[in-house]
């Protein structure tokens, strides 16, 4: 009698600071006959260090985290293990995100609201070696690619990944003391950061960036 082969099942990892967003994106993929879940994180660093152990097949992470960003633990997921895909699962809109998701080094873009189906549809189209986003937000990209003239970002999509997180905090109200300590820089150095993007944004006053980014924060696209 031949014995019947279980199936290998895909190593999936979770990285999310919202406890009750983790564990349902986790009780999505264990009950699924060909994933399991290998570890799951509530920070960047954990996450990184769990993934230097115990390496997945790929990684499900939101964008916003407590203290080192989403964007920045794809940088690093990306220099220390290139193989492991990560697919970036947010609440953001993607028209804002998903370019610099997949600039850090994502394989993938959702976002939360598309619910359970879609995630672990896109999470096998992501472990067959393909890159996943919205078909609007594709279409996005390859106009940009094959546009014969590439022209400056401008405004906030043309701020750097860092100084876009001190956009965003600055939005949310942040002095430069806690924006430093949520990013791990010293006050000169986000300091620096604010008057960049003062410049970049052609605004001339300090309390103009900061109703502006408030502005921008209150109207929905973070």
């Amino acid at each position: 009698m031949s014995q019947k082969m279980t199936p290998k099942k895909h190593r999936i990892s979770v990285l999310d600071d919202h406890p009750m967003t983790r564990d349902g994106i986790v009780r999505w993929i264990a009950g699924e006959p060909d994933m399991e879940v290998c570890w799951e994180a509530d920070s960047a660093e954990i996450a990184l260090a769990a993934a230097l152990n115990v390496p997945p097949d790929l990684i499900v992470a939101d964008i916003s985290l407590r203290g080192k960003s989403g964007l920045e633990f794809v940088k690093d997921m990306r220099a220390a293990l290139p193989s492991v895909p990560v697919l970036v699962l947010s609440m953001h809109d993607e028209s804002v995100y998903a370019e610099r998701a997949l600039r850090a080094g994502a394989r993938g873009y959702i976002m939360k609201h598309e619910g359970g189906a879609k995630l672990l549809g896109t999470i096998r189209s992501v472990l067959d070696g393909k890159i996943q986003v919205s078909e609007q937000m594709s279409g996005r990209i390859l106009e940009s690619f094959s546009s014969p003239v590439t022209t400056e970002k401008t405004g906030v999509a043309g701020l750097s990944d860092r100084e876009f997180e001190v956009f965003e905090l600055m939005g949310a109200g942040l002095t430069t003391h806690k924006i430093g300590k949520r990013l791990h820089l010293s006050p000169k150095t986000v300091d620096s950061h604010r008057i960049n993007i003062k410049a970049k944004l052609h605004l001339t006053k300090m309390p103009e960036l900061i109703a502006f980014a408030a502005k921008w924060v209150a109207s929905g696209h973070p």
